[in-house]
C-alpha cells in the first residue's frame, strides 16, 4: 500500500518506474557487499592461522560442494541478484587456485571426488573448504533431522585436513547450526567459518575476511547445539522453558544450560578488545503512578504500577583496541534478574557495534529502558519488574544494579 501498488497505473507512482538500473545501482551492490562481510562470523583461529597471506599463500586449494555455489548463497525469499562473486572466484582474485569440489553436491553420498581435493590440499600453500548446506537440506517446508555436517561431508573435510600441506580452513555455508566439534577439536583444523548465505557479494566476501582486507566483527545469531541435544528435544515439544522432572533441556540461550558446540553471540576478530565499565548506577528508583490507592513492598512491581516513559539507566563503557588492526566490536549485554524469579536465566537486553581504530579507544554509551529489559513474564503472563540486584554482562564483565520502589507499601497484584 505504502508503495502505492494499488494506486492505479504503476508507471504513475513515485517507484512505479524502477528497474533494474536502480536495483544494480554501485551503492546498492557495495551496500550487499558490506553486508556480507559484516555479517561473517570467525568461529576458530588456531594459532592464528587467518588472515592468509598474498606472499605466503601464492596456492589456494578451494575444496567443497560450496566452493562454487552461487544460487546457495542467496538462501530462501531471494529477489534477482545482479550478478554473483562464488567463493571460488573471490579467492581467485587474491591467489592462484586449485579447483576440486570433492563431493558432487552437499548432499555428499559418494566418495569418488575425495581423491582430486586430497591431492589438491597436498600441492597447496593453504586449504579452503567451502562445505555446508544449501536449499535441498534446510528451506521452507523442508527441516533438517540432525545438526551434523551432510552425508560424508566431514569425512571429506578430515581427510582433506589431513593432507593438506598448509594451513586449512573450514567455510561454512548455513542457515541454521552445525555441529562442527569434530573440526573444533581437529588442530589440523586451523580455522572456521561461518558465513550464513552471505547474498550474492558472498564469495568477495568471504575472500576479503580470509585475507585480512575486513576483519571479522560478525556474532553468531543462535546457539549451535551438539547433535545429542536432539535426542533430548522431541520436535513435536515447542516448551521454550526446561523441564528437570522430563530431563527437557529447554531452548535457546535463554533457558538453555547444557553444552554448545559455539554460544548465542560467539565470533571472534584478527585483533583483540577489552572493555571496561566507565560510569554505571548501582541503583534505579522505579517512579509509581500516584492514581494507584496502594504502595509497592515485595518482590516485584507490576509494569503497570510504574511511570516508565523514559525510564532508562546508561552504562558508559571504554572500549580499547589492544591489536595492530582496526575493527569492529559488539558489546553484548545480558540481564540475570534476582532469585526466586519464573524469569529466563539470562536476557540478551542491549547491544552496540563500535568500530575501533588500531591501539585507541572509544568510549560507548549504551541505553537500558528499565520497564521493557529489566522486567519478566510470571507464571500468570503478568509482565513486573524484580526488585533487588540485578546482574549485567558484557562478556566477563559484571554490574550489579539495585531496583527498588520509590515508595514503600503494597500494590494489589
Amino acid at each position: 500500500m505504502r508503495l502505492g501498488m494499488f494506486d492505479g497505473e504503476p508507471s504513475a507512482q513515485p517507484f512505479g518506474d524502477l528497474g533494474p538500473k536502480d536495483v544494480c545501482s554501485p551503492a546498492h551492490q557495495e551496500l550487499a557487499f558490506e553486508a556480507a562481510r559484516q555479517g561473517i562470523v570467525l568461529l576458530k583461529n588456531h594459532g592464528p592461522s587467518l588472515p592468509l597471506s598474498t606472499r605466503r599463500h601464492r596456492s589456494i586449494a578451494v575444496i567443497g560442494p560450496n566452493s562454487d555455489a552461487n544460487v546457495t548463497m542467496i538462501g530462501n525469499y531471494a529477489g534477482i541478484p545482479c550478478g554473483y562473486t562464488t567463493p571460488l572466484q573471490g579467492i581467485g582474485t587474491y591467489s592462484r587456485t586449485i579447483h576440486q569440489k570433492g563431493c558432487a553436491d552437499v548432499a555428499c553420498s559418494e566418495d569418488q571426488l575425495f581423491a582430486g581435493a586430497i591431492d589438491a590440499a597436498s600441492q597447496a600453500d593453504a586449504t579452503v573448504l567451502v562445505m555446508g548446506l544449501d536449499q535441498s537440506i534446510e528451506a521452507e517446508a523442508k527441516d533438517r533431522t540432525d545438526l551434523l555436517l551432510p552425508g560424508r561431508q566431514q569425512e571429506l573435510v578430515s581427510k582433506v585436513a589431513m593432507a593438506s600441506r598448509g594451513p586449512t580452513v573450514l567455510v561454512l555455508m548455513s542457515g541454521g547450526p552445525v555441529d562442527v566439534s569434530f573440526a573444533e577439536n581437529d588442530q589440523r583444523i586451523a580455522a572456521i567459518v561461518w558465513a550464513g548465505y552471505p547474498g550474492q557479494a558472498g564469495g568477495a566476501a568471504i575472500a576479503d575476511i580470509l585475507f585480512g582486507v575486513a576483519n571479522p566483527g560478525g556474532k553468531l545469531p543462535m546457539t549451535w547445539y551438539p547433535q545429542e541435544y536432539l535426542s533430548k528435544v522431541p520436535m513435536t515439544t515447542m516448551a521454550m522453558r526446561s523441564i528437570p522432572s522430563k530431563a527437557y533441556p529447554g531452548r535457546t540461550y535463554r533457558f538453555y544450560k547444557g553444552p554448545v558446540v559455539y554460544q548465542f553471540g560467539h565470533g571472534l576478530s584478527y585483533t583483540n578488545f577489552v572493555h571496561t565499565i566507565a560510569q554505571a548506577p548501582t541503583a534505579v528508583a522505579i517512579p509509581l503512578h500516584g492514581h494507584h490507592n496502594t504502595t509497592v513492598s515485595g518482590k516485584a512491581i507490576r509494569v503497570t504500577h510504574a511511570k516508565c516513559n523514559r525510564l532508562s539507566m546508561g552504562l558508559h563503557l571504554d572500549v580499547k583496541n589492544l591489536g595492530n588492526k582496526d575493527g569492529s566490536h559488539t558489546l553484548l549485554v545480558f540481564s540475570k534478574p534476582p532469585a526466586g524469579h519464573w524469569a529466563p536465566h539470562k536476557q540478551l537486553v542491549a547491544f552496540e557495534k563500535v568500530h575501533v581504530a588500531a591501539k585507541t579507544q572509544q568510549r560507548v554509551q549504551i541505553n537500558i529502558h528499565v520497564c521493557k529489559y529489566l522486567s519478566v513474564v510470571d507464571r500468570s503472563g503478568i509482565r513486573r519488574i524484580p526488585m533487588g540486584q540485578h546482574s549485567l554482562h558484557i562478556g566477563d564483565t559484571k554490574h550489579l544494579v539495585s531496583l527498588q520502589a520509590a515508595a514503600l507499601g503494597v500494590i494489589k497484584s
